[in-house]
């Protein structure tokens, strides 16, 4: 008798590499120690964190094969991130847009696998 829930292939190692080095490079980005962005205009900052909680949550979600679990763990560091910045961070200062920023950033995530698994399916 065959199974009516299909579970997911299990990631291949490039996969499985890419979300490893998302959430490293997502780690060094917010917690080390002075970090100094400058760009061509104001916002920098807010694409910075953008790019590093929206790739984090679709490499992870993708490694995976499943959306929730990297939506929740995202959804919970990015306000904890801000946090650690302003109280434990010597030279960083938390910030309420960033937290929001990155909460917009992991919907993103989500919805970039969302719509990647509609097309496969499709």
């Amino acid at each position: 008798m065959t199974s009516l829930t299909r579970r997911p292939a299990p990631a291949s190692p490039l996969v499985v590499g890419a979300a490893v080095v998302a959430v490293v490079g997502q780690l060094l980005a917010l917690y080390w120690p002075v970090v100094t962005v400058e760009g061509p205009v104001s916002w920098t900052d807010k694409v910075v964190h953008l790019l590093v909680f929206a790739a984090p949550t679709y490499a992870v979600g993708r490694a995976l094969g499943s959306v929730w679990p990297s939506v929740l763990a995202f959804a919970v560091h990015a306000p904890v991130s801000e946090l650690v910045q302003h109280h434990l961070l010597p030279g960083r200062s938390g910030d309420v847009w960033d937290a929001v920023v990155d909460l917009v950033a992991v919907a993103l995530g989500a919805g970039a696998l969302v719509v990647r698994g509609r097309l496969r399916r499709w």
